[in-house]
């Protein structure tokens, strides 16, 4: 899978760690930037991946923050982007299999490098499940999207 990656100047410190494991997971990277931690606008950086998996030049995205939050917001924002912050192992292949999330959200001042690392591993392996209950679920979520 081509994975879209985006980091605000917070989000820097886990640059290395996100893209190599990326690479590492056997998927192709999309390097967004930035390239140094001089201050950013987090929802430029959110809006860059958001239109590469909208549009699906990426399947999915990774972005990364001082706290995951703020990407995963203005992420959300846009149509057919289903972002969520993520911290942990269970959460990171679950939102997948559930929830169907595309874009991984980090916060780079909440986690460290390793458990970054397993977080993208377990996010990238996971595959969305076609349980009647998650397809009816996910269902009510695009709904909810169209009518407003």
């Amino acid at each position: 899978m081509k994975i879209a990656c985006a980091f605000d100047h917070a989000g820097f410190a886990l640059r290395e760690e996100v893209l190599g494991a990326v690479e590492s997971a056997g998927h192709e990277p999309i390097d967004m930037g930035v390239h140094s931690p001089e201050p950013v606008d987090y929802p430029d950086v959110a809006r860059k991946v958001g239109r590469a998996v909208e549009t699906g030049v990426a399947e999915r995205g990774i972005l990364v923050c001082g706290s995951g939050a703020g990407v995963s917001v203005a992420a959300s924002k846009m149509r057919g982007v289903r972002a969520a912050t993520i911290h942990d192992e269970y959460t990171a292949h679950q939102a997948v299999e559930h929830d169907d999330v595309n874009v991984l959200c980090l916060g780079s001042r909440v986690i460290g490098g390793e458990l970054a690392k397993e977080i993208v591993g377990r996010f990238l392996a996971a595959e969305v499940s076609d349980e009647e209950r998650h397809v009816r679920r996910r269902a009510k979520i695009d709904q909810i999207e169209v009518e407003n």
